[in-house]
């Protein structure tokens, strides 16, 4: 399924289970149709809101991958809207891309920054500029999805099945050593700095598995 945008209230369903979300906040329902429009070929579903205070209430239900939040707005702006979603520990992870007109965009970038975004575009942006930088948020987000679930499966099956307590131990934390590099990797991705090692880290973890799985 590629490129969905969802309207309030929903008048379908997704006939995907858990599909990629990407949460669009704008008051201006022709921004959140363009955003939906040039993300269209990406594998996500575009949930879009018209408030910050829409946004956070999503953000209650749902799990999203990226939020697209534009600066200027009516009640709460996009500063305000982010600090809120930073201020909740079942949020605050969320990477956050600010979106606003040029004008003023040197300081709203420095404020944008330090309400916790992750990057910063000017309205009108450029679509391929901004599906790369999308694209490479789905990515991490499906991978760290993927490694909650390997890693849940694992500890699972070694607490049932491990006879030798110690030994049961040390796979975990030789596993652990290796995730914690990846979730280090993903929060340098979040702040904006590079993580080159993550495609070995992502590697050398998948081997583990492939070993332990090999000798069940």
């Amino acid at each position: 399924m590629t490129g969905l945008i969802r309207t309030r209230p929903p008048p379908w369903r997704s006939p995907v289970p858990n599909p990629t979300r990407i949460l669009a906040v704008d008051d201006r329902e022709e921004n959140l149709t363009a955003l939906a429009a040039v993300l269209d070929a990406l594998p996500v579903e575009v949930v879009p809101v018209t408030s910050g205070r829409a946004a956070l209430k999503e953000l209650l239900g749902e799990e999203f991958a990226l939020i697209l939040l534009d600066v200027v707005m009516p009640e709460m702006d996009g500063f305000e809207t982010a600090g809120h979603i930073k201020a909740r520990p079942r949020t605050r992870d969320i990477p956050i891309i600010f979106l606003t007109a040029a004008g003023g965009a040197g300081e709203q970038a420095f404020r944008g920054y330090a309400a916790g975004a992750v990057d910063y575009l000017t309205k009108p942006f450029d679509p391929w500029l901004l599906r790369a930088k999308v694209s490479v948020f789905v990515e991490l987000h499906r991978r760290n999805l993927e490694l909650r679930r390997q890693a849940g499966l694992l500890r699972t099956a070694l607490t049932g099945d491990a006879d030798d307590s110690a030994d049961c131990d040390r796979l975990l934390k030789a596993l652990d050593d290796r995730l914690s590099r990846i979730e280090d990797d993903a929060a340098r991705l979040r702040s904006g700095e590079p993580a080159e090692d993550l495609d070995d880290h992502v590697a050398d973890l998948r081997l583990a598995l492939d070993a332990l799985s090999a000798g069940a």
